[in-house]
C-alpha cells in the first residue's frame, strides 16, 4: 500500500483546510518544494499535489510553486484542482506532472475524461471523487452535484476510469480516522479499481486498519495534517507498508 503524502496548495503556499472551508486554513510553509525534497529523502514515492485555488475558481495560481516542486525532487507528482480541460491537462504535462486528478470535470463533462485516457493513458487520468453524505460535490467541495457516490463510480468505471482517489469530506482535517467502511464498499463493487484512501488518517493504526478491512486490496492512501502536526512519523509508515 502506498503512502502518499499530501501539498495542498493556496497562494503559492503548503496549507490546510478545514473540511474543505477556505476560510478555515492553516499555512505549514511559504516555501513547499522544501517540503516535497523532505518527503523524498523520507521515502516516498508519489506525491499529492493540490490547486485548491484552481479547485475553486478553475485558475491557477500556484505554477510557481508546481514548477518549483517539480525541479527540486524526482518524485512521480499527481495533480489535482481545476483540471477541467484537455488544454489544463497540456499545461501540466509540460510542467512534468505524472498524473492528473479529475474532478469537477467528470461530473460536467464525462467526455473530457474518456478522451484524457485515449491520450494520456489509464494510468495517467485519476478520478478524484469527494462526497459527503453520500452525495459527490464539485468546484472545491463546494457545490452538490447531486449524484449518488456509487452510481457515479458505475459511469466512470464505464468510461476506462481504473483510478479513484475518494475522499470523505467530513473526515479531512479532522484528525479523527478515515471512513474505513465506503472503502471496503467501493472495493467490494469494484474490485478492479487501483483506490487510494483520503480524508481523516491520524496515526499508523488508521493505515493499518484501512489495510486490513480492504483485505490489502487497498491502493494507496493520502496522509496530510497528521505528518504536519507530528502525528504520523513518515519514515516508520514507508517502512512498515513498503508494498
Amino acid at each position: 500500500m502506498l503512502i502518499i503524502p499530501a501539498i495542498d496548495l493556496l497562494d503559492n503556499q503548503a496549507v490546510r483546510l478545514l473540511q474543505g472551508d477556505y476560510a478555515k486554513k492553516t499555512v505549514y510553509s511559504s516555501t513547499p518544494e522544501n517540503l516535497a525534497m523532505q518527503f523524498e529523502s523520507d521515502g516516498t514515492e508519489l506525491l499529492h499535489i493540490v490547486d485548491l485555488n484552481a479547485a475553486k475558481t478553475g485558475k491557477s495560481e500556484n505554477a510557481i510553486a508546481i514548477q518549483n516542486i517539480r525541479k527540486s525532487c524526482k518524485l512521480k507528482l499527481e495533480l489535482g484542482g481545476g483540471i477541467r480541460s484537455l488544454e489544463s491537462m497540456a499545461f501540466y504535462d509540460d510542467l512534468g506532472i505524472d498524473r492528473f486528478i479529475l474532478g469537477t470535470v467528470a461530473v460536467e463533462d464525462p467526455k473530457i475524461v474518456s478522451t484524457g485516457i485515449q491520450k494520456y493513458g489509464a494510468d495517467r487520468i485519476v478520478l478524484g471523487l469527494d462526497a459527503k453524505d453520500g452525495i459527490v460535490r464539485t468546484k472545491g467541495w463546494e457545490s452538490s452535484s447531486g449524484l449518488k457516490v456509487f452510481d457515479f463510480l458505475k459511469e466512470m468505471v464505464s468510461i476506462g476510469v481504473c483510478h479513484l482517489i475518494f475522499t470523505d469530506i467530513s473526515k479531512d482535517g479532522m484528525m479523527e480516522g478515515p471512513n474505513f467502511q465506503i472503502y471496503k464498499d467501493i472495493l467490494d463493487m469494484f474490485p478492479s479499481l487501483k483506490v487510494i484512501a483520503s480524508g481523516g488518517v491520524s496515526e499508523l493504526e488508521d493505515l493499518r486498519k484501512l489495510r486490513h478491512i480492504t483485505d490489502d486490496q487497498l491502493y494507496g492512501a493520502i496522509i496530510g495534517k497528521a505528518v504536519y502536526e507530528g502525528k504520523l512519523d513518515l519514515k516508520l509508515a514507508f517502512t512498515e507498508f513498503k508494498n
